[in-house]
């Protein structure tokens, strides 16, 4: 698969705004990006560490996955990124070797990122993201 470094780490929050007071004035870190992903029902907050990014995620409709991850567990990590040079060719790789997809190819995510997902029932209970550029 090759993966490269953690992308991202994502965590559901009930509120972007409150949460990006946090992770700014306690802990020192700055926001450099806010945008919307409507296909995906959700707002994003991004923050750089090191090479790694926080990925704070708001639901924009309580239908939506955040909506529905925070309902059921509250706010909290939701899932683990790491990047790969090709998410569909990773997603494909995955599924040879019997992990199921929430995506079989890949769809467009924040930054402008190649996004696919695979289920936390075959990844030992965590929400795995494969992105690309």
């Amino acid at each position: 698969m090759n993966i490269s470094h953690i992308e991202h780490i994502g965590i559901a929050v009930k509120s972007i705004e409150e949460s990006i007071k946090y992770y700014e004035e306690v802990l020192g870190l700055k926001c450099y990006s806010v945008e919307e992903v409507a296909d995906q029902k959700v707002k994003t907050a991004f923050f750089q560490v090191g090479d790694t990014k926080i990925e704070l995620l708001e639901s924009t409709s309580p239908d939506g996955p955040i909506g529905k991850f925070i309902e059921k567990k509250g706010e909290g990590m939701h899932h683990i990124a790491f990047a790969v040079p090709n998410t569909t060719e990773a997603l494909e790789t995955a599924a040879e070797k019997g992990v199921q997809l929430v995506d079989k190819v890949s769809r467009a995510g924040a930054e402008g990122l190649h996004i696919g997902f695979l289920h936390p029932r075959s990844t030992h209970g965590v929400l795995t993201e494969l992105c690309s550029k």
